[in-house]
């Protein structure tokens, strides 16, 4: 009889380094604002750019464009209304998520229903050179539509990439594998991620240990790729200690692109022409017009 294959063990992953809540405070646009990452160093946040918090009543953020990046927007709570210059018009509700591809470039506002309000996350995430151009796309990720693993007080509640056999609604032009991730107190959940992809924890709300280290409410923790990490699996253990709430963590992680990143304002780009042209092509009309749309109905 032959013997039986060990499969081999994961890599085990680590915390390179932990990242806290900057705090802006309101401006024109929200009452309150925070970076849970900033901009500022995106060779060490590859393929991901900035981490912004938002709470707006009004007037929230009127038309306004992007090109060469995508925009993943987390509804935390509240009602978010959203429109843009190719049709798309709506609004998303508490844990709803929307994956905005702004390629060749795009017009869109995002808005609090009835001026109410609207708490959200909203992650970019970079776009590879040769996607830069790509068409636009919006996609609408509703929170009753996801895939949920839930197994002895953990929850995953899936956006994109793969877990526990199931894969998420997101489609990607980069690989990407994003969660929110929730633990009832003295719970441990095993993460398992791709070897070579660079990730993140934020932790929304609670207390959580992760591969040894202890993360708070606004902190986020990076993990980086593991030398020599190919495709294949790696492991991060998440544990809560006895507390008197869950703990819930927003987990993003994808491959670095290490490629240059230039920032204008709205617009990511690759070097300073690109950039340039972006707003030449703003201003001449190359996005389409800055639409007429209303608001809303009430309904």
């Amino acid at each position: 009889m032959p013997a039986l294959q060990q499969r081999p063990a994961l890599q085990q992953r680590t915390i390179d380094r932990v990242d806290d809540r900057l705090h802006l405070g309101p401006d024109q646009q929200v009452d309150d604002k925070a970076l849970l990452f900033t901009p500022q160093s995106p060779t060490l946040t590859d393929p991901f750019l900035v981490l912004v918090d938002d709470l707006f009543s009004s007037p929230g953020f009127e038309w306004h464009p992007h090109r060469g990046l995508e925009t993943v927007t987390v509804v935390l709570d509240g009602v978010l209304e959203h429109g843009d210059n190719i049709g798309h018009a709506g609004t998303l509700s508490t844990g709803d998520v929307q994956w905005m591809t702004a390629g060749r470039g795009v017009i869109h506002r995002e808005l609090a229903f009835r001026n109410e309000r609207a708490h959200i996350l909203q992650l970019w995430v970079n776009l590879p050179a040769e996607q830069k151009m790509v068409d636009n796309r919006y996609q609408d990720l509703l929170a009753a539509q996801r895939p949920v693993i839930e197994a002895d007080g953990t929850r995953i509640d899936l956006i994109s990439g793969q877990a526990g056999g199931h894969t998420g609604p997101a489609k990607n032009h980069w690989p990407i594998t994003g969660a929110t991730l929730t633990l009832e107190p003295n719970r441990t959940l095993p993460h398992t991620l791709p070897a070579h992809d660079r990730t993140f924890f934020t932790v929304l709300s609670g207390t959580v240990t992760i591969a040894g280290r202890t993360l708070t409410t606004g902190q986020t923790g990076w993990s980086d790729p593991l030398p020599g990490g190919g495709p294949e699996s790696s492991t991060i253990a998440l544990r809560t200690g006895d507390s008197d709430q869950p703990a819930v963590v927003l987990a993003f992680s994808g491959r670095p692109m290490r490629q240059s990143v230039v920032f204008g304002g709205p617009f990511v780009m690759n070097t300073e022409a690109e950039i340039v042209q972006a707003h030449r092509d703003f201003r001449s009309g190359r996005f389409g017009a800055v639409p007429r749309q209303a608001r809303l109905q009430y309904r």
